[in-house]
């Protein structure tokens, strides 16, 4: 019985699966479920978080969990053809944007040529939900010689305040709040939000890896459904800091209404969270997918309490930049993550 339910799983897990080997993105077809007929693109490309190891399992359970058509896209190395984020102007795939009813964006600082950028400005031009994490604040920069159309998307930019991050989130990158690597986040609900559909079976606190961002620029109109406290330390049981700092919670997961630069409004989700190891916390998973279902139009279907159980093996590494040589020791291709070995 028992191997017949792991050869089951393991089908399973071969049918959702749609790329081939040499594909420089891994999609994910979807079946029955919620979110049959729609789409979400995961565009990834950030050095620290191991947001390809993150968003490849949270693709993973929106397609068999949620019945969603899921495309992870990765930065690549042009050269290899395996994952390297610390290339940041190559996310090959992004043209499948068109037809995305969701992007969630878990990248860092961007240079992307234009016809590939191209794609992203008109995704969120056409007013479609934005699902952003951690560095998607500071997505996009451009060196100040740059000349493409798209350079106000920098998040320095003056001619559009603070770019994609400030603009279509609610904030640009500032700096670190907590001490990178050293102070980790307990993150506390907020309490006149508690029975927004997105907190559905989420429970008051969540500890995140990650350390706490500075948030600053959020309007009276966004929706904070979690602030973040400074802990002393990198565990779950370290106290809060004691110093300037103690008081004080920064905005760590909200909603936003957004306008583009054609005029249109739409919805945005960002958190700070972000470390891969953040996402071994049930309730951190549950917000996100939560959210998802809310930005594809399913709040109301939300359950008690969301099926957010991995759908396979889950071993995240912790946060760090890896040299060029690390990464290509690895030899990380996308079909990687669409083949990893059963519980």
């Amino acid at each position: 019985m028992k191997r017949l339910r792991i050869l089951t799983l393991l089908l399973g897990l071969i049918s959702l699966a749609t790329s081939r080997a040499a594909d420089p993105f891994l999609t994910l077809e979807g079946g029955a479920g919620l979110g049959n007929g729609q789409h979400i693109v995961f565009v990834t490309g950030e050095e620290y978080y191991r947001s390809e190891e993150g968003m490849s399992m949270f693709a993973k359970i929106m397609a068999r969990r949620f019945g969603f058509k899921c495309t992870v896209l990765f930065a690549i190395d042009p050269t290899s053809g395996h994952i390297n984020p610390n290339r940041n102007k190559n996310i090959p795939g992004l043209e499948v944007l068109r037809n995305a009813d969701l992007m969630v964006i878990f990248a860092r600082l961007r240079e992307l040529p234009d016809a590939d950028m191209k794609h992203i400005v008109d995704y969120v031009n056409a007013g479609k939900p934005v699902l952003g994490i951690r560095n998607a604040t500071h997505a996009f920069r451009y060196p100040p010689n740059s000349s493409s159309p798209y350079k106000h998307w920098d998040f320095q930019s003056k001619e559009w305040p603070g770019g994609f991050g400030q603009q279509i989130l609610g904030d640009t990158w500032i700096a670190h709040y907590g001490a990178f690597q050293k102070e980790a986040t307990l993150a506390h609900i907020n309490p006149s939000q508690r029975h927004h559909p997105v907190l559905r079976g989420v429970q008051d606190t969540i500890f995140c890896h990650t350390d706490v961002n500075s948030v600053e620029r959020l309007t009276p109109s966004d929706t904070v459904l979690f602030h973040a406290q400074v802990l002393s330390g990198l565990n779950p049981t370290d106290p809060p800091v004691t110093d300037q700092r103690k008081d004080t919670r920064m905005p760590f997961a909200w909603f936003k209404t957004y306008t583009t630069p054609s005029g249109r409004s739409g919805r945005s989700f960002t958190t700070t969270a972000g470390a891969s190891l953040d996402w071994l916390s049930d309730d951190m998973r549950r917000l996100m997918v939560n959210a998802m279902l809310s930005l594809t139009g399913h709040e109301k279907e939300i359950p008690e309490k969301t099926n957010v159980t991995f759908i396979d093996r889950y071993d995240p590494k912790p946060t760090g930049a890896l040299t060029d040589a690390v990464w290509a020791a690895q030899k990380l291709t996308p079909a990687r993550f669409g083949m990893a070995p059963s519980k």
